[in-house]
C-alpha cells in the first residue's frame, strides 16, 4: 500500500512490529511510542537501522516537524528508541535481575514441597520413580480449539514481547515425544523453517517457525499488530 512501510519498533522493554504512514511528523510518532514503550517523548532517541543484527545507524529522527518519508524508511527496517533519562521511565528495569534478591531452597526443603517438578514425578511414577523395567511419560494432549491456519499467540518470558503467529502443524514428531504444535510467526522470532532434524512438517520462511508444547498455544482473534496514527483514533 502507497504511503506505508511495515517496520519494527524496539526499546529496552519491548519490541514489536508496527505499520507507519510515511507522512506522519516525527513529533506525531514520538507520542504514539511513548504508549508502545513508556518512554516520555522528551527523553526519546530514536534511531533508524537497516536490521536488529546490524547496529549501524543510518539516520535519527531527530527534526520532530519532518515527515517519516523525508528519512526514507523501507520496510522491515528498525527504529530503535532509547531513553536519554531511564531513572525517570524506569526503562530497561523489566528485565534487569541484578536487583532481585535470589531465592534458593536447600535439596531437603526442595524435597518437602509439594508443587514441584520432583514431586509431581513421585505421584505420577515417572522418570527414575517409575516402576522398575517401566517407563512412564505423560503424553500431553492437544486441545480441540487449536487446529492448523488458526490464528494464535504463544507465552513469552520476555516482558512485552507478543509472539504471534498461525498454527501450521498438529501432532507427534521424530524429534520429542507427545504432541507438539508448529507456528509460523509474524515476526522472525523463531527457530526453524518448519523441519527440524531434517524432517520437515510444515514450509516458512527461515526464522520464522517453531515448534511449542499446546499449553504454551492461546488460539484466538490475534491480528498483526499495527501502529494506527489516524487523528480520530488518538
Amino acid at each position: 500500500m502507497s504511503g506505508i512501510v511495515h517496520v519494527f519498533v524496539v526499546s529496552p522493554d519491548t519490541r514489536s512490529e508496527r505499520r507507519l504512514e510515511l507522512h506522519t511528523t516525527v513529533a506525531k510518532l514520538k507520542a504514539n511510542l511513548e504508549l508502545i514503550t513508556g518512554i516520555p517523548v522528551d527523553n526519546q532517541v530514536i534511531s533508524l537501522l537497516n536490521s536488529e543484527s546490524d547496529p549501524h545507524v543510518i539516520a535519527t529522527l531527530s527534526d520532530d516537524s519532518k515527515q517519516l518519508g523525508y528519512y526514507s524508511l523501507r520496510d522491515w527496517q528498525v527504529l530503535k528508541v532509547d531513553d536519554t533519562n531511564p531513572a525517570v521511565s524506569f526503562t530497561g528495569q523489566m528485565t534487569d535481575v541484578s536487583q532481585v534478591e535470589k531465592f534458593e531452597l536447600t535439596e531437603q526443603e526442595y524435597a518437602a514441597r509439594q508443587d514441584t517438578v520432583l514431586a509431581y514425578k513421585q505421584r505420577h511414577q515417572m522418570g527414575r520413580f517409575a516402576p522398575k523395567g517401566e517407563e512412564k511419560v505423560a503424553q500431553p494432549e492437544v486441545p480441540t480449539d487449536i487446529s492448523v491456519s488458526a490464528r494464535c499467540e504463544v507465552e513469552s518470558s520476555e516482558a512485552g514481547l507478543s509472539k504471534r503467529g498461525t498454527v501450521r502443524f498438529i501432532g507427534p514428531t521424530k524429534f520429542g515425544s507427545g504432541a507438539w504444535v508448529g507456528i509460523e510467526y509474524d515476526e522472525p522470532l523463531g527457530k526453524n523453517d518448519g523441519s527440524v532434524q531434517g524432517e520437515r512438517y510444515f514450509t516458512c520462511r527461515p526464522k520464522y517457525g517453531v515448534f511449542v508444547r499446546p499449553d504454551k498455544v492461546n488460539v484466538g482473534d490475534f491480528p498483526v499488530e499495527e501502529l494506527d496514527l489516524d487523528d480520530e483514533e488518538m
